[in-house]
């Protein structure tokens, strides 16, 4: 009898998925030996595999799910899933997973719709079917809440201008001014002063505060992904003059409650008339600017650490998309303010 292939998960421990007599055995253990024993053991007849999926309610899968990939996904990743796991889909939780109906899952989506906006149902869906497919179950056919586009997601170069001077001097300046470097609101918050280079006017990212689903702030190592690990250039001199002039009360650059920057930033956008972006509107608004200068999107995504063109690209078409428009009214306008008689006596 051959052995079944055990396949090591990012957690570390190893896993081995066999279908016997029509049913789906999962076997996640610390080693691969040990994976594969089982394994072994099951197919002979010599024990009985654990409770299947149709035993195992939604809530104890999550929880087994969750506690399986702790080790492996970062604190905020982690403490994601757990809100999740206590705040969505809760009528669904104490059910057999293997016998939620389409119904179920779509009248428990239509509900999740009601309270929450379409972006927070479609990440707690990614974990359930994440958990279903743990388990060897089939996806359901459901239809999500429809995402309705942001059109003010973030500040274009004219709004900007406006906001750092209606910035200036407000509680949360610096971590804004930070944000339209391109800085995640994680990355902000982990910003030390050895990351400071005014020398050389560079911007050293290299970790990223979060919290964990403790709700305590965790400062890793790690970025978002491998891009985000980059030197950042200080192109706004307001920025540089308080690097320069803040005094260095602790490590870290930015120390107030992470929950303060957004409300800190739309309350400034509000008073100026400006949309209000919150802090990750700020990151967009770099994006925004880097196509107003013409500066390339291989650039600007170096700096601003996107792993992908997805983001950059959207918010480069749409800047294209409203310059165009522009153009296109400057035409429209040239000719309601010339009579036919005016254009002939131009020529």
């Amino acid at each position: 009898m051959k052995p079944p292939k055990a396949t090591r998960l990012p957690s570390g421990n190893w896993h081995v998925r066999m279908r016997i007599k029509g049913q789906d055995i999962n076997i996640t253990r610390p080693t691969e030996a040990e994976a594969v024993a089982e394994a072994m053991a099951i197919r002979a007849g010599l024990k009985q595999p654990e409770a299947a999926a149709k035993n195992i309610t939604l809530a104890n899968a999550m929880d087994r799910y969750i506690s399986m990939y702790r080790g492996a996904l970062s604190a905020s990743t982690i403490r994601g899933y757990s809100y999740i796991r206590y705040h969505r889909f809760q009528n669904l939780m104490p059910l057999s997973i293997a016998h939620i109906s389409r119904e179920q899952w779509q009248a428990a989506i239509d509900r999740e719709s009601r309270v929450v906006k379409p972006k927070t149902v479609k990440n707690a869906w990614g974990l359930v079917t994440a958990v279903l497919t743990d388990n060897g179950l089939r996806i359901p056919d459901i239809k999500l809440p429809q995402m309705v586009k942001n059109e003010h997601e973030f500040l274009t170069a004219e709004q900007i201008i406006v906001f750092v001077e209606a910035m200036r001097g407000q509680p949360g300046e610096l971590a804004a001014l930070l944000g339209l470097h391109s800085l995640r609101r994680s990355e902000i918050l982990d910003l030390t002063w050895d990351d400071i280079d005014l020398k050389r006017q560079l911007i050293h990212v290299r970790g990223a505060a979060v919290f964990d689903d403790n709700h305590k702030v965790v400062h890793q190592t790690a970025n978002k992904n491998i891009t985000s690990r980059r030197d950042v250039p200080i192109m706004i001199d307001r920025l540089e003059e308080l690097l320069a002039t803040t005094p260095r009360t602790s490590k870290y650059i930015v120390t107030c409650n992470p929950n303060t920057i957004s409300p800190q930033v739309n309350r400034v956008c509000a008073a100026a008339g400006l949309p209000e972006v919150g802090a990750h509107g700020l990151r967009h608004s770099f994006a925004s600017l880097a196509k107003h200068v013409g500066m390339p999107e291989e650039t600007a995504m170096k700096i601003g650490g996107w792993k992908d063109y997805t983001t950059m690209h959207k918010i480069y078409t749409h800047i294209s998309e409203r310059d165009q428009a522009a153009k296109v009214k400057a035409m429209r306008d040239f000719y309601k303010s010339k009579s036919a008689n005016e254009i002939d006596n131009d020529k």
